[in-house]
């Protein structure tokens, strides 16, 4: 499974990056502007030169020819930028169109089977669905990651599912064995990840333990 990291800090992509594990960056406006972000574009390109694996950039247009030449713009920016597309009519349409123009995607707000499917069939490089969200509704959000999987590996589908709306360890690891591609994360996730409380506990009585071997000076 590969790791991404979902923010728009750079300070948080080059510590994870420095942990060696991290593989792509995943953004969109809201957390560009918790960011404080005003010009979208150089920081697209600022995020692309940290990382070698694909950084999302999300369009905020909503009508077909908007969304093809925003998504043309956003790709131009840096090779490894894959745009996000929202899944809507429009959007299905233009996965279609960016396919063909080998443009990277990535069918956002994904919340059913069916959608991803669809996604799949225009094109979509990766489909995200939101697995945060719908727990935070009352349904499961990992039975969606499980049906995607199998659709796809049913017809052979080289879309990627990249599970979003990730809000903590649990949901990587329930991610991990139901088959999804790729988790794309908060940097609080990434670093809890590291966390057990035996391996502290273990550390700690390995140093105790050397410290009762030194000999005194």
């Amino acid at each position: 499974m590969q790791f991404f990291i979902d923010t728009a800090l750079l300070s948080e992509i080059e510590e994870a990056a420095a942990l060696g594990i991290l593989d792509g960056v995943t953004t969109n406006p809201s957390l560009m502007a918790k960011a404080g972000v005003r010009d979208f574009d150089a920081h697209y390109k600022a995020i692309a030169r940290l990382t070698r694996g694909p950084v999302s950039a999300e369009v905020i247009s909503t009508g077909y020819a908007d969304m093809l030449a925003e998504a043309r713009h956003l790709h131009s920016l840096a090779p490894n930028i894959v745009v996000k597309i929202p899944f809507i009519p429009d959007g299905v349409k233009a996965l279609r169109s960016l396919s063909e123009e080998g443009i990277p995607t990535n069918c956002t707000l994904i919340f059913s089977p069916l959608q991803a499917l669809i996604a799949a069939k225009a094109g979509a490089t990766y489909v995200s669905p939101f697995i945060g969200r719908l727990d935070d509704v009352g349904h499961e959000g990992m039975e969606l990651i499980r049906q995607i999987r199998q659709i796809f590996d049913n017809y052979g589908f080289q879309t990627k599912i990249l599970a979003a709306s990730i809000r903590h360890p649990l949901h990587v690891l329930q991610a991990a064995m139901e088959g999804a591609d790729v988790a794309t994360m908060p940097f609080s996730v990434i670093k809890q990840l590291f966390q057990h409380p035996l391996t502290e506990k273990g550390l700690s009585q390995f140093l105790a333990d050397y410290e009762k071997l030194k000999l005194p000076s």
